[in-house]
């Protein structure tokens, strides 16, 4: 089989495509034949080691040589305690840690897949398990998100964001999405009411007071945030810089407890009732998954370039099998 390997840490330039043995299932396992795969911020930090804490998986290098953690694809191999599948079933799931999506086909516990929606075509899929329970949890579990609330979301132009953003509006929220310039038509046909470009403005400067601030690419101070948040108000970081993670490990839960804001760190859970929470909200036409380009295999670094350099407009999925 086909498949991108990855030996070191590095740019996308340490990405190979080899052909290697076709796995074989263990006993619980299903063997997929993977028809596409989407990335994700995950993907960026264990190719590049940064943030530093990737390296707790690989010291030196990396442990899993193959990326690639969101697939839809077909079974076409089971292990003999599989109960749940049977060969030639459409699946798809999230490998977050067991990795192996960039490649033609993969063995998988049968726990971590579900079922494919007929509803949705396997780039759809692809691009919705990490990235919509992410921000699904930060709003509404970690952010108690409210009708009515004024909800503000920093990185709101990329992959998560893009779920973040028509998430916030079906819970009823006012949505101010803040991202790059160039990413102001898309945010605002997601729904988003007000739009920033963080080139420009400082959204904790502006004098606007949010009930809840979903941060996807913190690296304002925690005082900063903190300063834009308004009474009785929530900020959830999701993903960011090592010193942002660090200042609200450390000091949010003071704030937290001494004064009247909350301030805390999305812990995200994978689980099988919050993609089925996404797949009905598809299927009622309120979260549509927005795929901004579509790569072949061989075309992963590629890809992973666009995507380091935070030029997205929603999701990135990679077909495999066209």
């Amino acid at each position: 089989m086909k498949a991108i390997v990855y030996n070191k840490y590095g740019s996308p330039d340490v990405l190979k495509l080899q052909e290697l043995e076709k796995p074989t299932p263990k006993d619980d396992e299903l063997l997929i034949k993977i028809m596409a795969t989407s990335l994700n911020a995950s993907d960026w930090e264990f190719l590049t080691a940064r943030p530093a804490y990737v390296r707790l998986w690989g010291l030196f290098k990396p442990k899993k040589n193959i990326l690639g953690s969101d697939i839809t694809g077909q079974v076409v191999g089971i292990g003999k305690n599989v109960t749940q599948f049977r060969l030639g079933d459409e699946v798809f799931g999230d490998l977050l840690m067991h990795w192996g999506g960039f490649a033609e086909y993969v063995c998988v516990p049968q726990r971590k897949m579900m079922s494919k929606p007929a509803s949705m075509t396997f780039e759809q899929i692809a691009a919705l398990p990490q990235a919509s329970t992410i921000v699904l949890q930060g709003l509404r579990d970690k952010g108690q998100i409210k009708p009515g609330q004024k909800v503000l979301i920093n990185g709101a132009g990329g992959g998560a964001g893009s779920f973040a953003i028509q998430l916030a509006k079906s819970f009823g929220a006012e949505v101010t999405a803040v991202d790059h310039g160039e990413k102001f038509d898309v945010m605002r046909k997601l729904g988003a009411d007000h739009v920033i470009d963080y080139s420009k403005e400082d959204y904790s400067r502006k004098g606007q007071s949010y009930d809840l601030i979903l941060d996807l690419v913190a690296y304002r101070s925690i005082f900063d945030n903190k300063r834009a948040l308004s009474s009785g108000g929530r900020y959830v970081l999701v993903g960011g810089s090592v010193p942002s993670l660090l200042q609200l490990l450390f000091l949010g839960p003071w704030i937290s407890i001494f004064t009247d804001k909350k301030m805390g760190i999305l812990s995200h859970r994978q689980n099988k009732e919050d993609l089925d929470f996404m797949i009905r909200l598809f299927d009622a036409g309120k979260v549509v998954p927005v795929i901004d380009k579509c790569y072949p295999l061989p075309q992963v670094p590629e890809a992973l370039r666009y995507l380091g350099a935070g030029s997205a407009k929603g999701k990135i999925v990679i077909t495999v099998w066209a």
